[in-house]
Parts: C-alpha cells; structure tokens; sequence
C-alpha cells in the first residue's frame, strides 16, 4: 500500500524538465593540470580560449571527449563537465580510471600540455519546479555529476547521495552549502552490474514527499532500481530520472530511461 507522504508526491504536481539546445561547438583545449582524487579517479583541468562561451546548465551534462583510436579513427566517450570557468577558459574533468578503454588510457597518459578535443554539450535538462530535496544513486561514473550537483546546490537545499564505489579508499569528499548526507557502498569492481548492493542501501532510506531521486549507473542496475523505487516504493516516474551511463559489453553505449 502507498504511504501517506508517496501518495502525496502522486497528487503533486510533477517538477518541470526543460531540455535547452546549445550551439554544438567542437574545441581543442591542453591539459593544464592532473590530480588523482582517489586511487580510481583522476582529475583534469584542461584550459583553451574556446571555452569562453562553454555552456554547461544542468549537473548531469555530458561532453564528448574525442581521442585517436588505434586504427587512426577518432573514439568519442561521454563525460560530465565536473566544474567550468568562463573568465579563466578552464574546464575540469574526472576521468574513473578502472574503465578500459582509449579515453581512459588518453587520462593515464595525458601530462600537462597534451592536447585534447571536446564536443558538446548538446544540451542540458534542466529540472525545476517543487523539488525541495534530492536523492542521488549511483556508481564511480556517476561521482562527477553527484559531485557537481552537490557542489552547486545553495543552502536551503537537502541531499542524500548514495554512492556505489570499490572501498574506502575512492570516498571523496564535497564543498557544498546544501544539507547534505552521503552514504558509501562497497562492493568490488567486479560486482559492478549488480543492483543489490545499492537497493539494500536505498531500502533504508525515508523518500519524502518533494524528493527528486536520480539515478545513473550501469544500465541493468539502473532498471532494477527504477523498478525498485515504482514497483516496491511506489514512487511515481514523474520524480525520477533514470540512465544507464554505460552498459556491460557495450563500448560507447548510454541507456535513457523515460
């Protein structure tokens, strides 16, 4: 049965997700400095006039980082812009270095100086309207929008983050004016596509009514949890917003859950 503060989240009226177009721009930028954040995230902050008119609106963007394959074509991986600054042309990026792939091996390699392409953002999704909290799940590819988001909520703003990651050693730490409560669970690196860990998590947590729950993780484990919160919570979709930021075999694949 529904309880009193879910029902009331059904009769509110749901919050308002404006999609805003921005000029695709592709702009060629140098890694200005590099700083392992954790053991598996590394952090880098590339500079270049062209991203004077970057525009990034919403925590949860994504860039196209362009990088050589090995056959010569170009490999495009989708990444957030974790922090920008227009007057300093810097833009900050965190890459989860336990990924296999070109990108990931360009993060290990790169030194400051190394050029490096971007694209984008396409746009950005914007959420408004009624949200007076947060609720953020998700894994290592997940941490720079979590932290972004975080970081960039003002103060009458209340957030639960929970985070999957592979020990203590990857917690990473928020400056943000929001309240602000984060939970860490544990599990190995290879139990990355399973969805338990993180529902058993979210089985202790209280949504209140207003609550706007995002989720970001390996596809499958984003489908379980979205039935979790709809089937077992009865949470209603038009509070959530779900995406698979990667899927297990699948170089170069996201999943949107609508």
């Amino acid at each position: 049965m529904m309880d009193n503060q879910q029902s009331t989240n059904q009769q509110l009226p749901a919050p308002t997700v404006e999609r805003i177009r921005h000029e695709l721009r592709r702009r060629s930028l140098t890694v200005e400095s590099i700083s392992d954040i954790t053991p598996g995230m590394r952090r880098i902050v590339l500079k270049g006039d062209g991203l004077a008119d970057f525009t990034s609106l919403a925590p949860d963007d994504h860039i196209k980082v362009i990088v050589p394959g090995v056959d010569g074509a170009e490999e495009r991986r989708d990444y957030t812009p974790r922090r920008f600054d227009n007057a300093a042309r810097s833009l900050t990026i965190d890459f989860a270095l336990h990924e296999a792939g070109p990108v990931t091996q360009w993060a290990i390699d790169a030194r400051p100086g190394t050029p490096l392409e971007i694209g984008g953002p396409r746009g950005s999704a914007v959420v408004s309207g009624g949200v007076k909290r947060w609720l953020l799940i998700g894994d290592e590819t997940a941490l720079p929008a979590i932290g972004r988001r975080i970081e960039e909520s003002s103060a009458n703003t209340i957030i639960t983050a929970i985070a999957a990651i592979a020990d203590h050693n990857e917690e990473q730490s928020f400056e943000t004016a929001a309240t602000l409560e984060t939970r860490w669970v544990y599990r190995p690196l290879s139990d990355t596509t399973n969805a338990e860990p993180l529902i058993a998590a979210l089985a202790g947590i209280d949504i209140i009514a207003q609550t706007f729950v995002w989720v970001a993780a390996e596809a499958s484990v984003v489908r379980a949890i979205r039935a979790y919160l709809v089937e077992e919570r009865n949470y209603p979709l038009s509070w959530i917003k779900a995406s698979g930021y990667w899927v297990k075999g699948k170089a170069d694949t996201t999943e949107k859950f609508e």
